[in-house]
């Protein structure tokens, strides 16, 4: 009988086994030959956590109040990021700084406007989750009752990870799987670049891609490599690059201090030296994603060009920490609708609406 019983349990485990449905692998929408993105050892990319991720995402019952989701703030119309100048926790908080676009980071080497040793997007995430000055998601002190909302994804909890009960660990690894899955290298300088058309571009915004990869200009030196950012970290980069410059905004103290107390990567690194540096981000789908700068002060993007043309903006064009990439430059109102131009064939149309 205990025989019989050992077989009938066996044959079960094999059933059980055998109907447990395999991950599918998630596949890159980048272009032939590009270096495959980073992705942790223990958060590998499939399609169904990628698809729990976006639910994830979208979800305000992640907020204490429920009343904002990750998306609020970060808005696929504008390439996930937000058209105000700074960001609104959930309780109504404001932020010191300006929503960040979610373009091609799978790629990134550093994330945040200012931060250095975050590593990886997982660890990123924990911030606007936990963080209490500001609130912005409002998770701390509240855990167990959002993990009890988020019941209603047991299933699909139960098949990405092999347990239906929610927790941060498995919600903070489908929020960065999705994430790592935005990328966008469908624009226009896409289709000239690496599909081979050469029509895709006009003339002015060949003449714009020309001066911005001019040593008059130096937009390049900031804004590199194929991801327009030197906060990229690949297998095809085998150096680390300068993330984080101080582009002469502001100059509070005559010694290079920066505006509202935000200090920037000095403010992480306790280095006097690094105040006023933040992140160059992605000029991918930059058309889209205005307010611009770390605290969302400028307008447009020719205001943007304006202040570089000047060396900085106001006092910070004196800035003792300025980078001396931006030291100014004559520029046309032709150059600059051509560079203008150029920029905004940077945009992506279908990662905004597919």
């Amino acid at each position: 009988m205990r025989r019989v019983f050992l077989l009938l349990l066996s044959t079960i485990v094999v059933l059980t086994t055998a109907c447990s449905p395999k991950p599918t692998p998630f596949v890159w929408d980048i272009p032939e030959g590009f270096p495959a993105p980073n992705v942790p050892a223990d958060n590998p990319m499939t399609m169904e956590k990628v698809a729990l991720g976006e639910k994830l995402f979208n979800d305000v019952s992640l907020s204490v109040n429920q009343q904002q989701s990750c998306a609020s703030c970060h808005m696929k119309a504008f390439a996930f990021a937000e058209p105000k100048k700074v960001s609104v926790g959930t309780t109504g908080d404001q932020l010191a700084r300006n929503s960040m676009a979610l373009v091609n980071i799978a790629y990134n080497g550093s994330f945040t406007w200012a931060h250095d040793s975050l590593g990886i997007v997982e660890n990123q995430i924990l911030i606007p989750l936990f963080n209490e000055a500001p609130i912005e998601m409002g998770v701390s002190g509240h855990e167990e009752e959002i993990l009890a909302r988020l019941d209603a994804y047991s299933s699909e909890f139960k098949a990405v990870f092999g347990s239906s009960e929610p927790n941060f660990d498995f919600i903070i690894k489908a929020l960065a799987s999705y994430v790592r899955s935005l990328t966008s290298f469908n624009s226009d300088f896409d289709r000239y670049a690496y599909y081979n058309d050469d029509d895709a571009l006009n003339a002015s915004e060949l003449r714009g891609m020309e001066l911005f990869f001019s040593e008059k200009l130096e937009c390049f030196h900031c804004h590199g490599g194929f991801n327009f950012t030197q906060s990229s970290k690949h297998a095809f980069q085998k150096l680390d690059l300068v993330s984080f410059h101080n582009t002469g905004l502001y100059n509070e103290d005559e010694k290079g201090s920066y505006a509202n107390g935000d200090q920037g990567l000095a403010d992480i690194t306790m280095n006097d030296a690094h105040r006023g540096k933040f992140r160059a981000p992605t000029l991918r789908n930059i058309e889209l994603t205005a307010p611009y700068m770390h605290d969302g002060s400028v307008a447009t993007l020719s205001e943007v060009i304006e202040i570089y043309a000047a060396g900085g903006r106001g006092k910070g064009v004196n800035n003792p920490l300025k980078s001396p990439f931006v030291r100014g430059f004559d520029i046309t109102e032709q150059e600059k609708t051509d560079l203008i131009n150029f920029l905004e064939s940077l945009t992506d149309e279908s990662f905004v609406k597919d």
